[in-house]
């Protein structure tokens, strides 16, 4: 196998950081609502046609509001929080694993005490994300413990 020029090992550093692997934004046109989040593409692979991302969200921060074609598998690294899958909210920690089911509503939320982040496998190629409408939002809010997940 020739490997000369990949990059086939990426030590861990300190802070949840991979050498050789940018810091970016969560999202780059800034056009959905977010809060506080960065994420790292660890992986991608065309033959493969995945992606392994790393998220990373402040105490208070929390991802998009969001549901697409493509489904995703998350797995929680450190700290705690809770995520909205539908009309189910649950509590989340190191090393849960969440499914989200293709065009299921979806939410992480930091617990505001520490950092939260989480590892997400992903189509390489993929949709993009389909934020709701004031009508479906509304709908979502019409279940008690959604209405207190995303703040009334």
């Amino acid at each position: 196998m020739d490997t000369e020029g990949e990059n086939l090992f990426r030590p861990a550093r300190e802070g949840f950081r991979w050498d050789d692997v940018a810091y970016l934004p969560y999202k780059q046109d800034g056009s959905a609502p977010f809060k506080d989040i960065s994420r790292q593409v660890l992986f991608q692979e065309p033959t493969m046609g995945c992606e392994l991302r790393y998220f990373e969200m402040d105490a208070t921060g929390y991802s998009t509001l969001e549901r697409h074609e493509h489904a995703h598998a998350v797995m929680i690294l450190r700290g705690e929080g809770t995520c909205l899958l539908g009309t189910e909210v649950r509590p989340v920690k190191p090393l849960d694993l969440v499914t989200i089911p293709a065009w299921t509503w979806h939410q992480f939320r930091a617990d505001g005490k520490a950092p939260m982040g989480f590892l997400c496998m992903v189509n390489q190629s993929r949709d993009k994300p389909v934020l709701p409408t004031e009508a479906e939002l509304q709908a979502m809010k019409a279940v008690p413990a959604v209405a207190a997940f995303l703040g009334g």
